[in-house]
Formats: structure tokens, C-alpha cells, sequence
């Protein structure tokens, strides 16, 4: 059966989780002195880690044979967990059920002792989307938890929570991952080459999940190949031949948002090496000679031009401007301020 890459290269264990070891490391001590808390709130943008965390947090907290508070992933109840196949772990996306009667059907078996396991886990993710009704009905829980019963809150807005629910959860700041640490896993764990690592680690913009999927998409390839081969082309095509050029794009439409992303980073590495002039925090670092180039054919209010063109063509998109003469007038404007 297909799995997506970062499913199938999920951590398993809190050492594998990547850059967050402020996290981790708190839950791991905790589950070894048997400190843990009824109730724990993960909040963090997408893709950071808050559902691997939880989900690591449930078998750890269930291990039949826990190593100084890590799961050991080979007793019946951490691979009963990993397979979904034990009802004593529960995950709710609130996102799509979040009516009270949604919660109050999720909570309503954590007043009979777990079935199989130690503890009952409950994992809710996007928890910010429930309403006002199922906020209180899960607050009642938590006031007045089941000693067998963990509650684990995912979320990527904090802010819209109750102070109540707030005051009575382990509040656990999930963060971006560094681009050098997730540069570093993809080399060392996935042997992805350095100059490939590079530019997923920065279009990853702190999402391991995001880095790892990019890393192995060909049709990401694909779309860097050809913005890349344009880019360099760029100066010496002709004005009249521009329109065919770019016609490509047309079949990146859906991915126009990475190639607007490809070109800002393009720019902004020969922005770097016009001020430093030097290749080490260089983006597209096999580009280097090329963007060694044009960073001494382009001025700095060029360079400001060309990064005010590639916004200006992103909000047009997404204003549902007409694609082909939006591109055509962020290659223009490129082309005259590169020279």
C-alpha cells in the first residue's frame, strides 16, 4: 500500500522527532518520573510536529516496556497504537466535527476504565474550531478528568482558546524547525544531496513533513529545473520571444504559489551575494557562478523591483487575474532590471 513519504518516515520515538527537543525532552522526563498531566495543549503551525508529539506521547504513556520514558514501539500496546487497531486511543479532527454532540460522543466512554491499555488518550486536532457548546463540554472534562484518561489539544491558534481550558493544560509551544536542522536530516537520515536539501529545507519554512515531501516530488524537480533554466536564460531572450518561453508555467498552474517562491529565493540569493559576496548561505548554491553574475549586473533598486514584481503577481493570482499576462509582466519585468 502507497504511503506518503513523511508517513512512512514518521518518528516513532521522541529522539526522532527533529528540533524539538524542548518539547520532547519535557515529556519524556515526565513520563519517566510518572508526572504526567491529565491534559496537554500542542500549539505550533501546521506541519511542525504537535500530532507526531501526541501520538508519541500515547504509546509512551501506555508502553508495556517503556525505556526511560520512551515508547519501546515492540510491545502489543505500541503497535496496537501505531496500527489504529486499539479504541482506548481516539483522534477527532475538529475541523469537521465540531458540534457538541461531536465531543460529547468522543468523551462519553472516558467514564469506563480503558479496555486493552493503561490510560484512554484523546487526541483532538484543529481544537480551536469547536464551538462554544462542545469548548464547555470538553472544559467539564478536563475540570474533573478520570485518572486513567490523558486529553491532548492540538491547535495552530492559541489565541482563540478559553483561559479556562488554557489554565488547566500543560501548554506545550511547538515551533518551526530550523532550515539547518532540517537540511541536516535530510542529508544524514534521507541521503538527499546537499544542494537539493537545501532549497527543500528553505521552501519548507520550518515543516520537516513539507521538507521530506519536496525532497522526493518529481514534479517539484520538474518545476525547479525549469525555473531555474529560465532564470538564467532570462536576460538574453528576446522580449518577443518571452510569451512562448514562459508558456510552461501553464502546467505548473496549480503549483504557481512554489514557482512565485522558486524565483524570491533565486533573488534573494543574488541579493546576498551583491551585499556579501559570498557563497556559503547561498539558497541555490550550485547556481552560485550564475548568481555571482547577475548579482554584478543588477543594482540594489533592481533587485527591490523584482522582488516588488514577484509580490504584485502573487496577489494578482490570487485576485484571479489572467495568468498567461501576469506572468508575462513579472518575466518583464525581471528581464529589464537583471542587465
Amino acid at each position: 500500500m502507497y504511503q506518503a513519504l513523511y508517513r512512512k518516515w514518521r518518528p516513532k520515538t521522541f529522539s526522532q522527532v527533529v528540533g524539538q527537543d524542548h518539547i520532547t525532552g519535557t515529556l519524556q522526563r515526565q513520563v519517566a518520573e510518572g508526572r504526567t498531566a491529565h491534559a496537554y495543549l500542542f500549539t505550533g503551525t501546521r506541519g511542525t510536529g504537535k500530532t507526531t508529539c501526541a501520538r508519541i506521547l500515547a504509546k509512551a504513556v501506555n508502553c508495556l516496556h517503556p525505556e526511560d520514558g520512551a515508547p519501546c514501539n515492540q510491545c502489543e500496546a505500541c503497535r496496537g497504537i501505531d496500527s489504529g487497531s486499539l479504541l482506548d486511543v481516539t483522534e477527532l479532527d475538529a475541523a469537521s466535527n465540531s458540534r457538541v454532540d461531536d465531543i460529547r460522543e468522543l468523551l462519553s466512554e472516558s467514564v469506563y476504565t480503558p479496555t486493552v491499555l493503561k490510560k484512554r488518550v484523546y487526541i483532538i486536532d484543529e481544537v480551536h474550531m469547536l464551538s462554544t457548546q462542545a469548548f464547555n463540554a470538553l472544559l467539564k472534562t478536563i475540570e474533573e478528568p478520570p485518572a486513567y484518561a490523558v486529553i491532548l489539544l492540538l491547535t495552530t491558534n492559541a489565541d482563540a482558546f478559553l483561559p479556562t481550558i488554557r489554565s488547566r493544560c500543560v501548554m506545550l509551544d511547538v515551533k518551526p524547525v530550523n532550515d539547518e536542522k532540517i537540511r541536516e536530516f535530510l542529508m544524514k537520515q534521507r541521503q538527499i544531496p546537499d544542494y537539493k536539501a537545501e532549497v527543500c529545507a528553505a521552501f519548507a519554512r520550518g515543516n520537516v513533513g513539507r521538507a521530506m515531501n519536496l525532497a522526493s516530488s518529481e514534479r517539484f524537480n520538474e518545476l525547479k529545473d525549469f525555473t531555474t533554466q529560465l532564470l538564467r536564460r532570462l536576460g538574453d531572450i528576446p522580449k518577443y520571444d518571452l510569451l512562448q518561453e514562459i508558456k510552461p508555467l501553464n502546467d505548473f498552474k496549480d503549483d504557481i504559489r512554489e514557482f512565485f517562491d522558486l524565483v524570491l529565493f533565486w533573488y534573494r540569493d543574488v541579493l546576498l551575494y551583491k551585499a556579501a559576496a559570498t557563497e556559503e548561505q547561498l539558497i541555490f548554491r550550485e547556481e552560485a557562478y550564475e548568481i555571482r553574475r547577475q548579482s554584478e549586473k543588477c543594482s540594489y533598486a533592481g533587485l527591490q523591483h523584482i522582488l516588488d514584481a514577484i509580490d504584485t503577481a502573487d496577489r494578482r493570482i490570487r485576485a484571479n487575474v489572467n495568468f498567461d499576462l501576469t506572468m508575462e509582466m513579472l518575466a518583464l519585468t525581471i528581464k529589464e532590471n537583471i542587465r
